[in-house]
């Protein structure tokens, strides 16, 4: 954990350059390795072909980030990770907001673990054993 799901509408994956935005998201993520261990990061895109913003008259879009979590972590650390991650977010599509009408937002949502299961070998490609040399 944590899940990163981006929504974006279909009219806006090459001026959002997606692929570059989920790196953006990761690595506010990785830089945060103490809150949010490295291996449990997953990010996907869903592009969006069917969806309607505002009144439909403009070539509106739309990117919605839902960051999904367990429950547990302060809002001290979780919120400006949060605001982190967004300001990355909004820095990426600065020039996407100079030339078109869009809509970015960031939903945090803390699950509760009943019920969740995992197995998850890939924390063990990341715990750096450093041994005296």
């Amino acid at each position: 954990m944590p899940h990163i799901i981006i929504e974006y509408t279909a009219n806006i994956e090459i001026d959002a350059r997606i692929p570059e935005l989920m790196r953006v998201v990761n690595d506010v993520l990785i830089g945060h390795a103490n809150a949010f261990p490295i291996g449990g990061i997953r990010t996907r895109a869903l592009r969006l072909e069917h969806y309607r913003m505002a009144d439909g008259a403009e070539d509106d879009a739309f990117i919605h980030v839902t960051f999904r979590i367990k429950a547990g972590r302060p809002k001290a650390v979780t919120g400006p990770i949060c605001a982190e991650m967004f300001g990355a977010m909004r820095a990426h599509l600065a020039d996407v907001f100079a030339r078109r009408y869009l809509g970015l937002t960031l939903e945090l949502v803390e699950f509760d673990t009943h019920g969740f299961h995992v197995e998850n070998n890939v924390h063990a490609r990341f715990a750096r054993i450093v041994e005296p040399q």
